[in-house]
């Protein structure tokens, strides 16, 4: 007998479990940004902008009066942005969630509640086994700027004011190149006039952007890193053929005997190795400028000395000095605009999920931020820097 025919399998003919859609339940986060106290720290977390797009969403944010103050943002600007205004630091760090670009102080540690999620920095060269001992304490969950990364590898918080820093340090030499102290040359390719001569040590994200500001102010730049990858990329990024070479003492010597400007960006593990000997300092031209980027981690000139914004330059051999550890905080605005491009998203992301719980469990780049996961310390490199117990966070999600 033959079979009627139909459109459907046999396999579709067969009764099926229903299956019924799950919403996801959206999360309100309730988010505090207290003011900056750390010394010369102008920045802020979030921008008028991002603050709109933030509580668009329903979401909630209490802004300690004057936090973006520093950057040239109003309590208005905010507040007609959908953020709420006090004047009580304690009340801020009693939110839920906080939203920092400097780490905590232990002053303000003791305002946060226990199970708060922190994000900020983290700044592991300037933290002590007090300070993580308190989180855990608190069963604090922390995420770390310097921490987090993309799925292709890079930090993008690292990156993005690593790009400032290395603009930064051609603008601030051309500005001190016209100290009388220094020796008075412009940057720019002036006719008939030799261009200026910039030696950067360190061929990352800040020589990179290093190399593309000098180059855009006509410079004659030459670029030193014992990593020829990154010497090649470097030439690919800035899209023209430059001097470049593996650091060696007789090259480098005769590279700044004739130099204006030297970029110091070499960093290292523990602390940036010393490429410039005093020695190498003394043969350099009277009213020279060393601008030493990775004077946060030690410095890779001998003679560099921590500085301030506020007095950012010293002299010696009759070379100035800028030692300053946060050049992206002299442009506080602009460094407040690409952090808050970083974190407005993440977020977004976070309160789409759910909450911080949920986001974690499928987005790989936060879990590559956290350092703290309800007091548990997460991080294999805190824990061998102070000599800890961690735990893997991917044992204690799933």
């Amino acid at each position: 007998m033959n079979q009627p025919k139909t459109p459907f399998s046999q396999s579709e003919l067969i009764p099926q479990e229903e299956t019924l859609e799950i919403q996801k339940k959206k999360g309100q986060l309730y988010i505090g940004v207290p003011k900056e106290t750390s010394y010369q720290e102008k920045r802020v977390c979030l921008t008028p902008d991002a603050v709109a797009a933030i509580t668009a969403n329903g979401h909630r944010i209490l802004m300690e009066s004057d936090a973006g103050k520093g950057s040239n943002f109003t309590d208005k600007d905010y507040s007609d942005a959908g953020a709420e205004i006090t004047k009580d630091t304690a009340k801020v760090f009693a939110c839920p969630m906080i939203l920092k670009v400097e780490p905590p102080s232990f002053k303000e540690l003791e305002l946060i509640n226990p199970q708060t999620i922190l994000i900020s920095a983290v700044q592991l060269k300037t933290r002590d086994k007090k300070y993580f001992l308190k989180l855990a304490e608190k069963r604090i969950t922390a995420l770390g700027f310097e921490f987090l990364r993309d799925e292709d590898g890079s930090y993008p918080a690292v990156r993005t004011l690593s790009e400032i820093a290395g603009t930064a340090s051609i603008l601030i030499a051309s500005e001190l190149l016209a100290d009388h102290r220094a020796s008075r040359v412009m940057f720019g390719n002036i006719t008939g006039v030799p261009p200026v001569e910039v030696v950067i040590l360190g061929a990352g994200t800040v020589g990179e952007f290093a190399g593309k500001a000098a180059i855009g102010l006509g410079a004659n730049v030459k670029i030193f890193d014992n990593s020829l990858t990154k010497l090649r990329n470097i030439q690919n990024c800035l899209g023209r053929t430059i001097y470049t070479s593996t650091v060696q003492p007789k090259y480098l010597l005769k590279a700044l005997k004739r130099a204006d400007v030297v970029i110091g960006a070499v960093r290292g593990d523990n602390r940036s190795p010393v490429l410039i000997s005093e020695d190498m300092v003394m043969q350099m031209k009277k009213g020279a400028v060393i601008i030493d980027v990775s004077i946060d981690m030690g410095g890779c000139v001998e003679t560099s000395e921590i500085t301030s914004h506020k007095e950012p330059i010293h002299i010696k051999h009759g070379v100035i000095h800028y030692g300053v550890p946060n050049i992206p905080s002299r442009y506080a605005r602009t460094s407040s605009i690409s952090i808050s491009n970083i974190f407005t998203p993440y977020l977004l992301h976070i309160g789409d999920e759910g909450g911080l719980e949920y986001a974690l469990r499928y987005d790989k780049t936060l879990r590559s931020g956290l350092y703290f996961y309800h007091g548990v310390l997460t991080n294999k490199s805190i824990a061998e820097w102070f000599g800890l117990n961690y735990r893997d966070i991917n044992l204690l999600i799933f």
